[in-house]
């Protein structure tokens, strides 16, 4: 039905995208160059069937490819859509439906009715009474209280992975049932955070997702599933008002910065949840088909994302709209980077062939109004992109997919990975080439939200995916990890020991080397998903933090808060942020990096090699720092080395994971450990010393 209307509507103008709330009304602008007349629906609430039409021609509301209109006496608070009412010719791959309500691509919110229903969004024909809508918000209507971005050195960055509701929606959390798995559930745990020791945290996705993109049954839980660029997802807030998302989830950013933790998000600008061929029809795909995804010769989706689509991020209004997403959420929501989903698929023309100086990737690059905020890349997409070390553009930062595998391998005790792991421990000069790379060209991480926690990495030795309805053959089978004998839980005591012991491991590791770390939620505590590797569909116990915290639990927490501890406040390693690639062979030749075997400077660089030992001197600590790694299922009787360049240094003790704890870390180091004494590395342990200006004095007292 259309509702006749008597409002004052002028014509608008497309400087700004979306709705814009201006004096006396709002401004509501599109991209749409197929379109020869647009429909602005107007709806009076989320449940509204019958919604007043304002229709748009192109004389008046047309300038080139954008329509706009200006709607006086409108303001916040106003539920909106969209309709291509007709067009001007069927272009290739074109869909055009004069009946469908389509979603604002620039909309900074969305709301679902009561009946929302995904699948009938894909049927021709009306969806206006069980579509989702936008609304008019205006986002000057909050006061930040002084708050800015931490702009913290990446050298001191500790990155904490995390999922919004899965932090906090477990009874366990002890909080009130209507802020669990909230934005405002994350402030109550701040001091958690704090007490960990992280400095970033880095939220799985927070773009407006449509939940119900999965398998029959099951609820998107993870988010990469994205509605909008724009819009902040509802579900995670206790608020559920109009602006109850946008400013609980500034509070958190608020809150967390005035913490010291700075806020990361896990963007997907690679693909949308309208999927592929039999996937709905809601915004993209209405409104310009062949220009916001790449689609093949016959006009079929490429699916570079594994999700059914490929975002057409080399075309300029997609290259231009995910500028504006990240100027959006850096500027008006304070956030302080970004981690960019499947990162490569941003380097794909618009046929999807890789292209060697992609606009997108080096537009982001090269952005003044993004020249402080992170840009972190995970550097491979589903079509077989791999990208590890060749990302363009000097500003990015990589997930090291390298480093993840090749210290599971090595601490697993597997053959041919010596020089593979030393390389890993120096940031990766294999592959981060270019001279004046730094170090945090890496985000080194063992496990991430997408396979294997740590704990299931040490116990078991195949993915265990049966509850997500797909026969277990989703997921990745090439996990590199080990159950020590016996698949999954057991109550052996030796398997166990040594299962703690492989946690604690590849954890040093994962916080010693040169790079920027980064850790899975509960890994601290040693969380489980009984096997699980992609837990996407999870939403349950599953995938929350149990806050519970057992006996091993406990112990991993002590020994991974004081692993942060010494790398964020004593340097754990030569000085990153003077280290680049052009100077780390002078570092090495300056003794400031040395290597060492069961003798002092004889490191074994065989194949069948499953120990090294490595001295580092960080300047700003004026410390000494030895690390030997022994991944043989036997222990080594091992020679405590000397520095040439000063002969008078004390050693002592800080870590020794086979100990039991507190002997594993001491935060006070005070055994002391003689140069040229032998000292028994057991199997599968790693012994770490320290020699400061505190400690130096005569080496035999």
């Amino acid at each position: 039905m259309i509702h006749k209307h008597k409002r004052d509507i002028l014509s608008g103008h497309c400087r700004d995208l979306g709705a814009t709330v201006e004096k006396d009304g709002v401004n509501f602008a599109i991209w749409c160059r197929n379109a020869k007349v647009m429909e602005l629906l107007l709806f009076k609430d989320v449940n509204d069937r019958e919604p007043e039409i304002i229709e748009l021609t192109a004389a008046k509301h047309r300038s080139s490819y954008y329509w706009h209109v200006f709607v006086k006496g409108l303001t916040d608070g106003q539920h909106y859509g969209w309709r291509v009412k007709e067009v001007l010719h069927n272009r290739p791959g074109m869909i055009f439906d004069p009946q469908k309500v389509l979603l604002d691509p620039y909309g900074k919110r969305i709301v679902f009715p009561d009946n929302y229903n995904r699948t009938f969004n894909q049927f021709v024909g009306s969806n206006e009474i069980f579509c989702a809508k936008n609304v008019v918000v205006d986002m000057s209507k909050y006061d930040w209280d002084g708050d800015e971005a931490l702009n913290r050195n990446q050298t001191s960055s500790v990155i904490y992975e995390m999922h919004v509701a899965g932090f906090t929606k477990d009874k366990s959390s002890g909080l009130p049932d209507s802020i669990r798995g909230t934005y405002k559930g994350v402030i109550s745990k701040i001091p958690y955070l704090k007490e960990l020791g992280v400095n970033a945290v880095e939220l799985l996705p927070v773009f407006q997702f449509d939940r119900f993109d999965a398998s029959p049954g099951k609820q998107n839980y993870w988010g990469y599933s994205p509605m909008s660029f724009f819009a902040i997802h509802g579900d995670y807030s206790s608020n559920r008002s109009v602006y109850g998302p946008l400013d609980e989830f500034r509070d958190m950013v608020r809150a967390l910065h005035r913490s010291g933790i700075e806020v990361i998000l896990d963007v997907v600008y690679n693909h949308t949840s309208e999927g592929g061929e039999t996937g709905p029809i809601y915004s993209f795909k209405g409104l310009d088909n062949g220009a916001y995804y790449i689609l093949d010769e016959g006009q079929r989706y490429m699916n570079y994302s594994g999700c059914g689509n490929t975002m057409n991020s080399s075309h300029p209004v997609v290259k231009r709209m995910i500028l504006d997403s990240l100027h959006f959420w850096t500027e008006e929501m304070h956030v302080d980077g970004f981690r960019f989903d499947l990162a490569s698929i941003l380097s794909r023309a618009t046929t999807g062939e890789p292209l060697n100086d992609p606009p997108t990737t080096l537009f982001i690059a090269t952005d003044p109004r993004l020249a402080k905020v992170k840009l972190i890349a995970e550097p491979w997409d589903a079509g077989g992109l791999y990208q590890v070390g060749r990302m363009a553009g000097r500003k990015w930062r990589e997930w090291n997919g390298q480093f993840r595998d090749d210290v599971r391998c090595f601490i697993r005790g597997d053959e041919n990975m010596i020089h593979r792991l030393v390389n890993r421990l120096l940031g990766s000069p294999d592959i981060y080439r270019n001279i004046d790379d730094d170090p945090q060209k890496s985000i080194n991480f063992i496990t991430c939200h997408d396979g294997f926690t740590l704990w299931d990495l040490v116990s078991y030795n195949q993915k265990h995916n049966e509850a997500n309805g797909e026969h277990n053959n989703d997921g990745n089978s090439c996990n590199f990890s080990s159950n020590y004998g016996v698949e999954g839980e057991t109550k052996d005591p030796e398997i166990l020991k040594l299962r703690m012991r492989q946690a604690k491991n590849m954890m040093l590791l994962n916080m010693y080397a040169m790079g920027t770390p980064m850790i899975l939620m509960g890994d601290e505590v040693l969380r489980t998903q009984n096997g699980n590797n992609n837990a996407y569909c999870q939403d349950n116990e599953i995938s929350y933090l149990n806050w519970n915290r057992s006996k091993r639990g406990e112990e991993m927490f002590n020994f991974v808060r004081k692993l942060i501890s010494t790398r964020v406040n004593r340097g754990t390693r030569v000085d990153q942020d003077k280290l680049s690639i052009r100077n780390l062979a002078d570092a090495i030749e300056k003794n400031q990096v040395t290597w060492h075997g069961v003798e002092p400077y004889q490191p074994d660089w065989s194949p069948s090699s499953h120990s090294i030992g490595m001295c580092v001197y960080s300047e700003s600590s004026e410390s000494y720092y030895y690390m030997f790694i022994n991944s043989y299922w036997e222990g080594l009787h091992i020679k405590i080395p000397n520095v040439p360049s000063n002969h008078s240094l004390k050693w002592r003790r800080v870590v020794d994971t086979s100990l039991p704890p507190p002997l594993d870390f001491a935060a006070e180091p005070e055994e002391m450990v003689k140069i040229g004494h032998n000292y028994y590395v057991a199997s599968h342990s790693i012994l770490v010393l320290i020699s400061d200006k505190s400690l130096k004095g005569s080496s035999d007292r």
